[in-house]
C-alpha cells in the first residue's frame, strides 16, 4: 500500500471510530446525554484520537527511518570490491541503484552486481510497506477498539481530549520556534567557518567586496576581498530611497482612505492600491529596468548629470512603489481601530478635522503605523530582484543614488547560485552575509520596540 493511501486509510479510520464513539457514549446511558460525564462529541473524539495518533506516530517514524535502514541493510549485503571502494564511489552507486529502482534507469550500463543490488532494494521497499501497512492498521484498531471499551458514563474524555488539543498546539508552537533556531544555529557555525578562514576585522570594516578567486595562486586576486561595508552602503542606500518613497505616500494614502474619503471612493481605491502588493517582484523588475531607469538616465543626461544605466534611484524608486501598499494597508487598518471616542471628543473641544487626525488619531495610532513601516523596511532590505535588474551587481562604496550599487541579498544570490563547495570562503561568505542581515534586521527591531514602548508609556502619563 502507497504511504498516501494508507494516509488515507487512517484518516478514514479515524472518521469511523469518531462515530463509533458517539454512538456508543449515547448508548450507555440509553440517549440521554446530561448523564454522562462528557459530551457525546468528546467521547467520539477521544476513540478517534486514539485511533489516529498512535499509527499515525508509527507512520510518520517509519517513513523518517525506512530510507536510512534500507539502505544499510544494501550496503551490508554488497560484496566486498565495492563495499571497499572510496565513500564516493560507494554513494555513487547507491544513487545508482535508487534510479534503477525508482525510474529503471542509471547513468552507466547495468552490471549484474548493480541489478542484484537493485532488486534486494526493491524486494526491501515492498516488504517496508507491507509491514508499514499492517502495523500501522492493526494499531490503529487496537487504539479504537481499547477507547471504544473505555467510553462510559463516568469517562472524563474530556480531559483526555483537551489534553490533546493543548499538546498539539504546543507542538505547533514548538515547530515554529525550532525552525527558528535552526535556521540561526545554520547560518552561525557556516559562519563561524569563515570566519576561521577570513578575519572578522577584515569583513566587517573592509571596503572591496571582490569575491572571486582565482584557480591558480600567481593570478591576480586569488585570496579574494570580502570586505562586507559596499554591500551594506548599497542595502542602506536603496532602502532609504524606497523608504522616502514608500512611507509619506502609504501614510496619507492611509490617511486619507480612512478620515477623508467616502465609502465608495474607499471601497475602489483601498482594492486597487493592494493590488500593488500581489505584482511579482520581477515584473517590477522589468518596470525599473525598461521604464525607470532609462528614464532616469535621460533626465540626467539632459540636465547635465552622468546617470549609470543601472543606478541605486531607479531601483529604489521602484521598490518604494512596490511597498506603498504594506505600509497603507496596516497604517489604514490601525487609524480605523482608533476608538470613534476619541474623534467625537476632539469635535467636541473645537478641533478642526485636520487638527483631530494629527493631534489625536494619528499620535493613538503611531505605534501601529511604526509596526507597518518596520514591515516595509524589511521588506525593502530582503528585496533581490528589482535590485538585481534594475541597480546591478557592482559592489561600488558610494552614496551617489545615480551610480550602480549592489545588496546584501543580492550578494547572496549570486555566491550560491550553481555548484558550490561549501569549503571554500566565496561560498561561506553569504552564511556570513546572512548573519550580519540578521543581526541588523533584529537590532532594528530591538529599536523600534522600545520607540513603541517608550511611547505608550508617555500616553499613559
Amino acid at each position: 500500500m502507497q504511504p498516501t493511501t494508507l494516509l488515507l486509510v487512517l484518516i478514514v479510520m479515524a472518521f469511523i471510530a469518531y462515530q463509533m464513539g458517539f454512538r456508543r457514549s449515547l448508548a450507555v446511558v440509553s440517549g440521554k446525554a446530561k448523564q454522562l460525564h462528557s459530551l457525546p462529541l468528546y467521547h467520539g473524539f477521544f476513540v478517534a484520537l486514539a485511533a489516529f495518533i498512535p499509527a499515525f506516530l508509527v507512520f510518520s517514524l517509519w517513513q523518517i527511518l525506512e530510507n536510512t535502514v534500507i539502505t544499510n541493510m544494501v550496503l551490508n549485503a554488497l560484496p566486498d570490491e565495492i563495499s571497499s571502494k572510496a565513500q564516493g564511489d560507494v554513494n555513487l552507486f547507491v544513487s545508482q541503484i535508487k534510479n534503477l529502482v525508482d525510474n529503471g534507469i542509471t547513468a552507466d550500463g547495468i552490471s549484474p552486481q548493480l541489478q542484484q543490488a537493485a532488486n534486494y532494494y526493491a524486494a526491501l521497499q515492498s516488504e517496508s510497506a507491507a509491514w508499514l501497512s499492517r502495523t500501522t492498521i492493526a494499531l490503529s484498531l487496537a487504539g479504537l477498539f481499547i477507547a471504544w471499551r473505555s467510553v462510559k458514563r463516568e469517562a472524563r474524555t474530556r480531559n483526555w481530549v483537551e489534553k490533546a488539543v493543548i499538546g498539539f498546539l504546543i507542538a505547533c508552537s514548538s515547530i515554529a520556534i525550532l525552525t527558528t533556531l535552526g535556521i540561526v544555529l545554520s547560518v552561525l557555525f557556516e559562519s563561524v567557518r569563515f570566519f576561521g578562514q577570513v578575519p572578522f576585522s577584515d569583513f566587517m570594516f573592509g571596503t572591496e567586496w571582490s569575491p572571486q578567486t582565482a584557480l591558480r595562486a600567481d593570478q591576480v586576486g586569488s585570496s579574494g576581498s570580502f570586505g562586507a561595508i559596499p554591500l551594506f552602503a548599497g542595502t542602506l542606500l536603496i532602502s532609504f530611497i524606497a523608504m522616502v518613497v514608500a512611507i509619506p505616500v502609504g501614510l496619507m494614502s492611509a490617511i486619507y482612505l480612512s478620515e477623508y474619503a467616502s465609502l465608495k471612493v474607499r471601497s475602489m481605491v483601498k482594492p486597487l492600491l493592494e493590488i500593488l502588493a500581489g505584482i511579482p517582484t520581477v515584473v517590477y523588475g522589468f518596470f525599473a529596468a525598461l521604464t525607470v531607469a532609462p528614464l532616469i538616465r535621460g533626465f540626467g543626461s539632459a540636465i547635465g548629470l552622468d546617470v549609470a544605466s543601472e543606478s541605486a534611484l531607479a531601483a529604489g524608486l521602484v521598490m518604494g512603489i512596490m511597498i506603498i501598499p504594506f505600509i497603507s494597508s496596516l497604517s489604514d487598518d490601525v487609524i480605523n481601530a482608533v476608538p470613534q471616542s476619541m474623534r467625537d471628543g476632539a469635535y467636541a473641544l473645537g478641533a478642526t478635522k485636520s487638527e483631530t487626525v494629527r493631534k489625536v488619531v494619528f499620535p493613538a495610532a503611531l505605534p501601529g503605523v511604526i509596526g507597518g513601516i518596520l514591515l516595509g523596511v524589511s521588506r525593502a532590505i530582503g528585496e533581490t530582484m528589482i535590485v538585481v535588474m534594475a541597480a546591478g551587481l557592482a559592489a561600488n562604496l558610494t552614496l551617489n543614488p545615480l551610480e550602480a550599487v549592489t545588496t546584501v541579498t543580492v550578494q547572496i544570490v549570486t555566491l550560491l547560485t550553481g555548484d558550490q563547495e561549501f569549503d571554500s570562503a566565496k561560498t561561506l561568505a553569504a552564511f556570513a552575509l546572512g548573519l550580519l542581515l540578521f543581526v541588523t534586521t533584529l537590532i532594528l527591531n530591538v529599536i523600534a520596540l522600545y520607540v513603541v514602548r517608550k511611547y505608550r508609556e508617555e500616553i499613559l502619563v
